[in-house]
């Protein structure tokens, strides 16, 4: 179990990021267009994960932005922007944004996501959706970068995750 803040008040999750050097849970989520995508779809490709609460959030936002804005200049590699919101809103939120070249991914039909990574909220206002967290994943689905933001409303750290790309 690990424990992160918000508002500077713990919480905790269901357990821990997966380790470093280790591969990645398998999962399968719901894309925008409500088709079901799975991590091995994106095998022999860099990752990157983007978890967080809700796209409808100043700092998940901000975030889903950020990444997009590398992603348009290294479609090279995958951004995945993963929360329990339903694809509506991720559609809805991507469109009004023009956000185009991160794939957002709905928890919507996989709960089991939140739980094998470690990031289900298990108190407080939030509990039942994710702790914020940025994994990068090397093309074989292992696990190069791991942050678990430890307070909720806080962004992540760009700069650590992104230089794990090529």
């Amino acid at each position: 179990m690990a424990t992160v803040t918000l508002r500077g008040t713990p919480i905790h999750t269901n357990g821990e990021l997966p380790a470093l050097g280790h591969p990645a849970p398998d999962f399968t989520l719901v894309s925008s267009t409500l088709e079901d995508v799975r991590l091995a779809d994106f095998a022999g490709r860099w990752t990157l994960l983007n978890v967080f609460p809700s796209i409808d959030t100043p700092v998940c936002a901000e975030s889903t932005r950020k990444f997009n804005a590398y992603a348009k200049k290294h479609p090279e590699s995958v951004l995945l922007m993963i929360s329990a919101d339903l694809p509506f809103a991720h559609q809805r939120f991507c469109a009004a944004e023009g956000l185009a070249n991160v794939r957002p991914l709905s928890l919507m039909r996989a709960k089991d996501f939140a739980r094998d990574y470690g990031l289900l909220i298990l108190d407080g206002p939030l509990a039942g959706l994710t702790a914020r967290a940025v994994l990068v994943l090397d093309p074989s689905g292992v696990v190069r970068h791991a942050e678990l933001v430890p307070e909720i409303g806080r962004e992540p750290d760009y700069e650590a995750a992104l230089k794990v790309l090529p």
